[in-house]
């Protein structure tokens, strides 16, 4: 399979769509504690699904496995811990800087970070800035984060003129919040070191016949299975201090559900339980797809896939925000922070066609 960098583009185009969307279903349960939602989401998106379908793929993950380093294999799950650490406090980020202003100060993070440190720490980065390839993928990534930047604008913008309140008033919280938004951004950019540090892992899977369009996927169990054991602890946690653990059994606060009263209040009882359970794994299946899309488009890249990254995280702002003006969030803005929304929208798509041409004229 020949190098194309649009095509890989493509897919992680697709993925966008998965990740900036995946949030819906968990808004159809009912009756849980977040954490409780949160937990069965990530089982079906960090546990359930990678296995599933690597198998399905004939990635061959228990053979790859077993031909990797264990120094490997530890690298690779501690990056998905890294990672996993950054997804729970961006959820923190937004209590204090508002939706928009946290995605665009952890996502900058997260983008140049995860785009530029893999090169660097493998030696690549040198090579960047000395042919006209390497330098088309760096203005890429520029024109990601100027984009990602205006998406932060535009936030703030509409914060100002459709809420009575601002989020985050005090200097205090304010500060507070770039903290932890740098926080997050930077720890979340683990998952883009995790799929380097695992590219032994991949390499093994393919040697083993999986097609090299599905490589990542064991690559994949390792980072998702640290990412998961973080969410899970703090899952555990927030369930045991909000007494919430009995919400898969139907009980809530330590109190069982109602289930002694007439037949159909059971009935009732036992169908929200049961559609929780299914539109949670829906989230989760839905969020694995789009990184399934990621490892596939990264396939495409060529010699410069680290940028895969970046491409990813600008669709997900994308589609995400596309998703916000379908749900009416950005009605009542004034038609300045419209155009700022847009302009932001063509930064981000026009920086992975950027970042593609500069694949493309990557050397051999």
């Amino acid at each position: 399979m020949s190098d194309n960098p649009f095509i890989g583009v493509g897919f992680h185009a697709a993925g966008g769509v998965a990740h900036g969307s995946f949030y819906v279903p968990l808004k159809k349960v009912r009756a849980w504690a977040w954490e409780s939602a949160w937990l069965v989401q990530g089982l079906a998106a960090w546990m359930v699904m990678p296995w599933l379908v690597v198998w399905l793929t004939g990635a061959h993950p228990l053979a790859a496995l077993s031909q990797s380093s264990w120094r490997t294999i530890g690298f690779t799950f501690l990056f998905g811990a890294m990672w996993g650490a950054g997804s729970l406090t961006f959820g923190l980020s937004m209590r204090y800087l508002g939706m928009s202003l946290s995605q665009a100060v952890a996502l900058g993070y997260t983008v140049s970070l995860g785009t530029l440190v893999p090169p660097i720490f493998t030696g690549q980065f040198a090579s960047l800035t000395s042919n006209a390839g390497g330098r088309v993928v760096l203005l890429g990534v520029l024109t990601c984060l100027g984009g990602i930047g205006l998406c932060g604008r535009a936030g703030g913008r509409r914060e100002r003129e459709c809420s009575a309140s601002r989020v985050g008033a005090g200097r205090a919280s304010l500060g507070l919040g770039f903290a932890v938004a740098t926080f997050s951004g930077i720890m979340s950019s683990g998952f883009a070191f995790g799929i380097q540090a695992g590219q032994p892992i991949a390499d093994a899977s393919f040697a083993n016949g999986a097609p090299l369009i599905f490589k990542n996927g064991p690559v994949f169990v390792v980072v998702m299975a640290g990412g998961f054991l973080v969410n899970f602890l703090w899952c555990l946690y927030l369930g045991l201090r909000n007494r919430s653990v009995g919400d898969f059994i139907g009980r809530s606060n330590g109190k069982r559900h109602d289930w002694n009263g007439a037949a159909g209040e059971k009935h009732q009882a036992v169908g929200i339980i049961g559609r929780n359970y299914l539109w949670a794994g829906l989230a989760g299946a839905t969020w694995y797809v789009g990184f399934m899309l990621y490892g596939m488009g990264t396939t495409f890249m060529g010699k410069y896939d680290f940028t895969s990254w970046s491409i990813h995280l600008a669709f997900v702002i994308v589609f995400s925000t596309i998703c916000g003006i379908l749900a009416r969030e950005w009605r009542g803005v004034s038609p300045r922070t419209a155009w700022l929304v847009v302009a932001a929208m063509l930064l981000l798509v026009g920086s992975t066609f950027v970042i593609a041409v500069g694949n493309r004229l990557a050397p051999p």
